[in-house]
């Protein structure tokens, strides 16, 4: 029951309503016992002077006059009826009162506080000894008893006597103290209510968010939740809610790459698998031909296996090279050395090391480049591979009597690069696909090349280190254009 963050709440506010309610009446009933107290002995002070001066007290050979204490006795009761008298000597020890006997338990009361009553330099209410109950303290009053200006003794009046406390014991069930009781009994239940409301309104949201948490757990955070309306509020708890949706729309985002990687992953194994398994079988088939008819073959037979059986190293070599680069552009090591240097001389130099491939399949390779050096701020390396590949993948798709054309063309801040071919062009639907590891487009002598599909994904790679983004248009059985920008000039810092 107390699990809820709700309950605990409460809990914890009608404990502490409680303990205040009931601080506050005891608080309330001290504060008031010490005003009426003090209210009263203000009012009574008098009274002992007052009395005293009515009678005498004791007779010039210092012995006590009964009757007259009496008589003084019965007045002070007149004025207040909870007063008790008693005549003390200088010394506080009693001398005489109006009392039964038995009653009176203290022989003397002491004297300082008497004194000090009398000097006046006391804060009220003020206490001394109770003749009739030696374990408590009374307000009194108190004034000198003088013989012929001699101070014989004191008249002690106490304020608060046995009366009084009986009377207070007869008014702890009164109408007026039951209606204070349950009063402060009602406000405390109100205020409970109130309380028990608000924290129902507060947390209220954070259920509600609770809730949210739990199904988004359930599903195995595959919940849009985006579908959930988000608080609109600046308090702590839309904080919570707001950061809580970032964190789980994030969190889902990581969970989707984290699938996609992982059918990467198997992908790249599959393919990997499969691309490796073919150069190694047909390099090991032609050389257990060359073990096993070693003596009965052609020398141009023999010359024949051994070409085909380096063909399928190279292949081999250049796979393992690429998965090489790729890995480490995927995992960020790489980082481009940025320089500024001539795209156009660069251009033509690696067009170069194409002329002859692509003059013995019979494709014509044009260059429009400005009159200038072009330069741009990029890595030279870098960029050299991407237009490796690109002219690369352009060769490998033209069939012979076909053109590449490499162009550059100046902007206001950046270098446009294009190689578009007129080979055999890229279906609508694959265009998506192409700059996937392993995307092969099976046309033409597609099957039988030593492609190894991940040219066109370093490329991407590396442009996405220059922050330069890649676009391709194509038409089937047209051609392909490919297309991307550099930096003229290096970036402010």
């Amino acid at each position: 029951m107390l699990r809820s963050l709700y309950a605990r709440l409460s809990v914890a506010m009608i404990t502490i309503i409680a303990v205040v309610g009931g601080g506050f009446v005891v608080i309330s009933q001290i504060t008031t016992t010490l005003y009426y107290e003090e209210l009263t002995q203000r009012l009574n002070a008098p009274i002992a002077m007052y009395v005293t001066g009515q009678q005498t007290l004791l007779l010039p050979d210092g012995t006590v006059d009964e009757a007259a204490l009496k008589t003084l006795a019965q007045r002070a009761m007149i004025i207040n009826p909870a007063v008790e008298v008693y005549l003390l000597d200088a010394g506080g020890r009693i001398l005489a009162h109006d009392l039964p006997p038995d009653s009176v338990h203290l022989e003397s009361v002491a004297i300082q506080p008497i004194k000090d009553l009398i000097g006046g330099d006391v804060d009220m209410p003020f206490k001394g000894d109770d003749p009739r109950n030696p374990r408590v303290k009374k307000i009194f009053s108190a004034s000198e008893v003088r013989v012929d200006d001699d101070l014989r003794g004191y008249l002690y009046v106490v304020l608060g006597g046995q009366k009084y406390d009986e009377l207070v014991g007869t008014l702890r069930g009164s109408y007026a103290r039951d209606l204070g009781f349950w009063a402060i009994v009602a406000l405390l239940a109100l205020g409970s209510a109130v309380g028990l409301l608000a924290f129902g309104l507060l947390t209220k949201r954070l259920r509600k968010l609770t809730t949210v948490v739990q199904q988004l757990s359930d599903s195995d955070f595959e919940m849009d939740i985006r579908d959930y309306e988000a608080q609109s509020g600046a308090d702590e708890i839309d904080q919570l809610d707001r950061s809580f949706r970032a964190m789980a729309v994030r969190i889902s985002e990581l969970v989707e790459r984290l699938k996609e990687t992982d059918r990467l992953r198997r992908e790249l194994i599959s393919n990997v698998s499969h691309d490796l398994r073919t150069p190694l079988a047909s390099m090991q088939g032609y050389i257990e031909t060359l073990l096993i008819k070693n003596g009965s073959i052609s020398e141009q037979e023999r010359e024949r296996c051994l070409r085909i059986a380096r063909k399928n190293t190279q292949r081999l070599s250049e796979l393992v090279d690429d998965l090489f680069e790729l890995s480490k552009l995927d995992s960020a090591t790489v980082i481009p050395a940025f320089e500024t240097f001539s795209l156009a001389e660069l251009l033509q130099d690696t067009v170069q090391e194409f002329e002859l491939d692509a003059s013995s399949k019979g494709i014509t390779m044009e260059t429009a480049t400005p009159a200038d050096s072009a330069t741009v701020y990029a890595d030279i390396g870098l960029i050299q591979r991407v237009l490796e590949n690109l002219l690369k993948n352009a060769i490998h798709f033209t069939p012979s009597g076909g053109r590449i054309r490499i162009a550059i063309e100046k902007r206001p801040e950046t270098v446009a690069v294009s190689v578009s071919d007129t080979g055999c062009g890229i279906a609508e639907a694959d265009l998506d696909k192409i700059f996937d590891r392993f995307y092969r487009h099976e046309s033409g002598d597609e099957k039988q090349s030593g492609s190894t599909g991940l040219g066109l994904a370093i490329v991407k790679r590396i442009l996405d280190l220059h922050e330069s983004r890649i676009t391709v248009t194509s038409d089937v059985d047209r051609g392909t254009r490919f297309e991307f920008d550099l930096q003229r000039i290096q970036k402010a810092a």
